[in-house]
């Protein structure tokens, strides 16, 4: 990995945010406008992010065997993180449901709205595609292990699946289905997808910034103890020990790279709105993304440079 690219990248995203968190001061993001963004972000950027790199990755065997493979490193990646995390919970007095909250934080990351341009701006089309099943598979964990975990009875319905057809994972199987068939889209197409992939990282960065201001603004007073759980957990602990595990496991070096930086990210952006669905502790979960985010433009060049010498 080009540490190089890296701290450039991360540079660039700080900037980005910091834009939007001046604009967020200036003008703060009402509710319609984080819905239009968030759809702009989420249906029509991200997605293309996909299809561009599909488009310019060629669809070979080998390829398919690494989206199988990154796959289910995602789904056992996220499991441990969550373990990881709920361990380091029961050090504090805490209740059952408390630390099951706090195993969320410190394992789900915001593989997505950062992660995916990040793979994207590193490691190019084809690290694009193969962040993309990680996020499909960090998806899958979260709306089955993770809201099994926020239930009190410790189940999940099949209606909570549905949350994963959304437009990036349709965008996922429509665009590998479009390649092996062996067809090419027209030039207009593909320059189509790839223009509006570069809005992606801007915007979510963006967008990101602008929240600040407010989730700071609403802020309550939170415990640093409880605080200090999910952000070390998940900024240290757990990608120092999937880049432990994953050398031990000898996994194909391009699902390595590409995980190692997945699970670096800070906590997934949809932990307040997730736990607001399952009467978990919604300004918890909004308190450790905005400080997560914050501290991670700090961790994940450390991370990521302590993470390539372990997997050599």
């Amino acid at each position: 990995m080009e540490m190089n690219t890296l701290i450039q990248s991360i540079l660039v995203m700080a900037a980005i945010i910091g834009i939007g968190a001046v604009i967020g001061i200036r003008q703060p993001l009402a509710a319609d406008s984080r819905q239009l963004l968030i759809t702009i972000i989420v249906n029509v950027a991200m997605p293309c992010i996909i299809l561009d790199g599909v488009f310019q990755t060629p669809i070979d065997d080998r390829l398919m065997l690494q989206i199988f493979g990154i796959f289910a490193v995602s789904v056992l990646l996220n499991c441990l993180g969550i373990l990881i995390g709920w361990l380091g919970a029961r050090t504090l007095p805490l209740s059952a449901k408390k630390r099951r909250e706090l195993a969320i934080l410190s394992g789900l990351g915001n593989t997505g709205f950062i992660g995916l341009p990040l793979c994207a701006a590193l490691f190019g089309p084809k690290g694009a595609v193969l962040a993309a099943v990680f996020d499909a598979g960090l998806d899958f964990v979260m709306w089955t292990v993770a809201v099994m975990m926020l239930q009190e009875k410790g189940s999940f319905s099949l209606k909570g699946l549905k949350a994963m057809v959304n437009i990036p994972m349709i965008a996922i199987v429509a665009g590998l289905g479009f390649a092996m068939s062996g067809l090419t889209p027209p030039e207009p197409v593909k320059q189509l997808a790839a223009a509006l992939a570069r809005l992606a990282s801007p915007l979510a960065m963006l967008y990101i910034g602008m929240l600040l201001p407010l989730l700071l603004r609403n802020k309550r007073q939170v415990s640093l103890p409880l605080l200090g759980v999910p952000l070390m957990f998940k900024l240290f602990v757990f990608p120092l020990s999937a880049a432990l595990l994953l050398s031990q496991l000898h996994v194909d070096a391009e699902i390595t790279r590409v995980a190692i930086v997945q699970v670096a990210m800070p906590t997934v952006a949809m932990a307040s709105i997730l736990f607001a669905r399952y009467a978990a502790d919604e300004e918890m979960g909004a308190m450790t993304t905005v400080f997560s985010t914050l501290l991670a433009l700090l961790t994940i060049p450390a991370v990521l440079m302590v993470g390539s010498m372990l997997i050599r």
